[in-house]
């Protein structure tokens, strides 16, 4: 290779083309390749696999940031958080499972104080019309509900 002046910035370094050095290159002239995303039909950079960058990460990264979450926000390890959502404690549902605390308190993460339920118990515990039952069914299981939980709002 030979070594010119830049035109651009003018330091002396390898020539890449068109007289301008690999960073003024890469800044001035060359621009990436454009594609329409196989999984969002934007028109974005090519990134891999026919993706643009924000569905390559979510495709191909999502395990990694779900445990990452996991971690920062319950304090949990992938295994954990797993085991305990891996089906809802009242009806048995196993695709979409939410993590519960029992106490209401969300610094709580102790695994005595976690239980996985479905979307739909998990709503119903939070909705004061059907949160009694729910209470009830948890206890028919043997979960402990602190006893100052407001069972109803009559």
């Amino acid at each position: 290779m030979v070594i010119i002046k830049c035109k651009n910035c003018g330091q002396e370094d390898f020539h890449h083309c068109k007289g301008l050095c690999y960073h003024c290159y890469r800044k001035l002239i060359w621009r990436p390749k454009q594609i329409t995303c196989k999984r969002c039909n934007r028109q974005m950079p090519f990134h891999a696999k026919g993706l643009c960058p924000g569905c390559y990460q979510f495709v191909f990264h999502l395990d990694k940031n779900k445990e990452w979450n996991h971690r920062k926000c319950y304090g949990l390890d992938k295994e954990t958080y797993n085991r305990i959502t891996k089906e809802c404690v009242l009806c048995g549902f196993d695709k979409v499972v939410d993590l519960h605390h029992l106490d209401q308190n969300k610094k709580n993460n102790s695994e005595t104080n976690l239980i996985g339920l479905c979307p739909n118990h998990h709503k119903m515990l939070h909705d004061f019309r059907y949160r009694e039952e729910i209470i009830k069914q948890l206890k028919e299981k043997g979960y402990n509900t602190p006893a100052d939980l407001k069972l109803s709002y009559k």
